[in-house]
């Protein structure tokens, strides 16, 4: 009686930007198989496999034919080949939105400024609000993971403040006592 073979599974580790743009990647993995002597075997496997453009973290795609061969003439099993994104120094993947912390300014957050973004998908001209806070998060609406329903890009303000390292530096935030402005002025209330 055939009997189809076993499925398999399997995972590969994939760069972020594979999300955006689709590639090609080669795998080597190995299924179990018999030898024409009916004998279990170990048999290696290598592969051309397609990363579609728009793929999420934690998908699968389905390898027909390519999991372990049948039993007395039947079909091969397939293999289900799980996307994980290699983990990216700034950017994170929630489904298909893309987040984001940018580290500012004090002046660039207080001013409002257009700041130049590398994403994953390209370049980006960010404006940034004159009177943006610590944590803001700005949405730039289909610029995440590219699908029939693109993500979105979230960015997450981080407003880094410069050392009182100089002499320079250091009268600069002298100054800035004169703004008569209270962190505080709420706490606790």
């Amino acid at each position: 009686m055939k009997q189809k073979g076993e499925d398999v599974n399997a995972s590969i580790t994939v760069p972020l930007k594979d999300s955006f743009e689709g590639s090609s990647r080669r795998i080597n993995f190995e299924v179990q198989s018999t030898s024409p002597e009916g004998q279990p075997i170990i048999k290696p496997v290598s592969l051309n496999v397609k990363i579609p453009k728009g793929i999420k973290n934690g998908q699968k795609i389905r390898l027909a034919g390519q999991g372990s061969p049948g039993y007395n003439g039947g079909e091969k099993g397939d293999m289900f080949l799980k996307i994980e994104f290699e983990k990216h120094p700034f950017f994170r993947a929630d489904g298909a939105d893309i987040y984001v912390d940018l580290p500012l300014a004090p002046w660039e957050a207080a001013l409002g400024s257009t700041i130049n973004l590398a994403t994953p998908g390209g370049n980006l001209n960010l404006k940034v609000p004159a009177g943006s806070k610590q944590g803001k998060r700005l949405r730039l609406k289909g610029k995440g993971i590219p699908s029939r329903v693109p993500g979105d890009l979230y960015v997450i303000l981080n407003i880094a403040l410069p050392p009182a390292d100089s002499e320079k530096a250091k009268k600069v935030y002298e100054e800035m006592k004169d703004l008569n402005f209270n962190p505080r002025e709420n706490f606790g209330r």
